[in-house]
């Protein structure tokens, strides 16, 4: 018989430029401990947005999908619409995306272009770089605080649109992205999910949808930028790559590429002013192998910088929210 779920606060580290952290007990029983102090971790979790757990040692994929589940007992959601492909370890246990080590993955909110996205985020490394490879976060409140008012107007007014093409090169093909595997099914799916959809003379898929860029927190009301707007944006791709992938597919037939809600391009110089606010508010802590994080999807961006060396991180994604129940009133031209 599991001992109740502790609610006795953990005391949780905060240094500069540092993701708040947790050591605990090395030698303790993973699962246990998730158990014991799910939800003493979860309030931490909503204090600080993110918190590291060092010292639990977690050292399988068996292992952590149990600790994911403790700690995500509503259950764990499926991957769907990723823009690169997955590992599947167990039921709604995944790896991270496949990305090359030497590209970061700049901020952003995991899903935040989907109706319906994961509020929590927990993460769990088996196997550490030998050099980079952190997993970023930042505030997104701070963030949206910092970004020029006209900027945040117009996305508010507007909110942001995702273009992608779906190819049997890059990223994860529409069958990997929506879980099914015939033009009727993915039609099917793309309506019940407010994306527009238009298939190509070479079968190419390709894809419109139009998502909030801001949203309020779910239980606490504060207003968070909430997007992949430069994350999946052409001017976020090093410029070798874009050129490449310009000349190979042309400007409208990229893999991915972010638009103010109208249509119109972002230019670069909004796409860069976004990348250093976001390093600004980057906390940053190195992973060691045994590791686990937990992040409010919607208060908390993260990242992913270049590594060295063999890496493995392994994710879930739990608490499915809305984005259109979180829209803030000013976004009626995201709806």
């Amino acid at each position: 018989m599991s001992s109740p779920s502790s609610t006795i606060p953990l005391e949780v580290e905060r240094r500069a430029g540092r993701t708040p952290m947790l050591a605990v007990e090395v030698g303790r029983d993973p699962v246990q401990w998730a158990e014991r102090y799910r939800e003493a971790l979860r309030a931490a979790v909503a204090e600080h947005g993110a918190v590291l757990v060092r010292g639990l040692g977690l050292h399988d994929a068996s292992e952590v999908s149990a600790v994911f589940r403790r700690l995500a007992p509503s259950g764990l959601m499926p991957d769907r619409e990723a823009f690169a492909t997955r590992q599947r370890y167990a039921d709604g246990v995944y790896s991270s995306v496949k990305w090359p080590a030497n590209q970061p993955m700049c901020m952003h909110h995991e899903l935040s272009y989907a109706l319906e996205f994961p509020g929590l985020l927990l993460f769990a490394c088996l196997q550490a770089p030998s050099a980079g490879g952190v997993t970023g976060v930042a505030d997104a409140r701070r963030v949206l605080d910092a970004i020029p008012a006209d900027i945040v107007q117009r996305f508010e007014r507007e909110g942001w649109l995702l273009t992608r093409s779906y190819n049997e090169d890059i990223g994860a093909s529409y069958e990997e992205a929506f879980g099914v595997t015939d033009r009727a099914a993915v039609e099917s799916y793309c309506r019940a999910h407010a994306i527009e959809f238009a298939w190509q003379p070479d079968g190419e898929l390709r894809t419109r949808q139009r998502r909030p860029a801001v949203v309020r927190h779910p239980v606490t009301g504060d207003r968070c930028w909430f997007n992949q707007v430069a994350f999946l944006n052409e001017w976020t791709i090093a410029p070798e790559v874009r050129e490449y992938l310009v000349d190979v597919y042309g400007p409208d037939g990229l893999p991915f590429n972010t638009r103010f809600g109208d249509g119109e391009p972002i230019g670069e110089d909004v796409v860069a002013l976004l990348n250093e606010i976001y390093e600004d508010h980057t906390l940053r802590t190195p992973w060691e192998a045994g590791d686990l994080m937990l992040v409010d999807n919607t208060r908390t961006a993260h990242s992913r910088e270049a590594y060295e060396g063999p890496r493995e991180i392994l994710v879930g994604m739990a608490e499915p929210r809305h984005v259109l129940d979180l829209a803030s009133d000013a976004q009626d031209g995201a709806r």
